[in-house]
């Protein structure tokens, strides 16, 4: 588990083609020091799970399903990407839970300057909107960050100069595409009120505004 907060920038330093997966080389300048073989650490929102390291670098074998769910099929050496490790039971809790197992691959369709801040809109896949709330918690390139404003499936979001400045977002411009992972107590919730109705195969696309009337949820 993630929170969304991120600890360093750091580097695509190789990308190799391994049996069809890819093993990835991250450079950065995190604390490995505290690192075992088989953690877990967030790379621009994707869990991967180091099967090497050094003191300023890991390694990772990453899955076709990674490949084919998220923008790491497109990454290329030197480019930077957003790192943090696995939380600790004593980690302060900052951002939310983040699981880093991306859900869909959105696209940034704004950028514009707010005051000090920088104001982005990213458009979501249409299938993942239902997930998303205002005022609610998304997870954009592994950086926890809160929806301001929601139109349809457009996610509008503020980042102050911190989170600009420890993150990977100067690079973010339109038509970038970004890691999406929508707050897991949103899927959880999902998958409750479909109920004895979950073991279906079709239970997936059950959801909708009759199934809640139905169950009792809306009046």
């Amino acid at each position: 588990m993630f929170t969304g907060i991120i600890e360093s920038v750091g580097k695509v330093d190789s990308l190799q083609s391994v049996g069809g997966d890819v093993r990835l080389r991250i450079q950065t300048d995190l604390d490995m020091s505290d690192v075992h073989l088989g953690d877990s650490i967030a790379t621009n929102g994707i869990c991967l799970t180091v099967i090497e390291w050094g003191d300023n670098w890991y390694a990772a074998d990453v899955s076709r399903e990674s490949l084919n769910r998220t923008t790491l099929g497109n990454w290329k050496v030197g480019q930077p990407v957003n790192v943090e490790k696995a939380m600790l039971p004593t980690t302060r809790f900052g951002g939310h839970i983040v699981s880093g197992h991306v859900d869909a691959v959105g696209e940034i369709t704004l950028v514009r300057e707010d005051a000090r801040s920088l104001y982005f809109e990213v458009t979501a896949p249409a299938e993942i909107a239902k997930y998303l709330a205002e005022k609610g918690s998304v997870t954009v390139d592994g950086i926890s960050l809160t929806i301001n404003h929601l139109r349809g499936s457009v996610i509008s979001l503020n980042l102050i100069p911190h989170t600009a400045e420890r993150t990977n977002i100067g690079t973010w411009k339109t038509g970038t595409k970004v890691n999406l992972e929508v707050d897991v107590l949103a899927r959880y919730i999902e998958r409750l009120l479909l109920g004895e109705k979950a073991a279906e195969t079709t239970a997936q696309s059950k959801i909708s505004m009759d199934f809640l009337a139905e169950n009792g949820f809306l009046k």
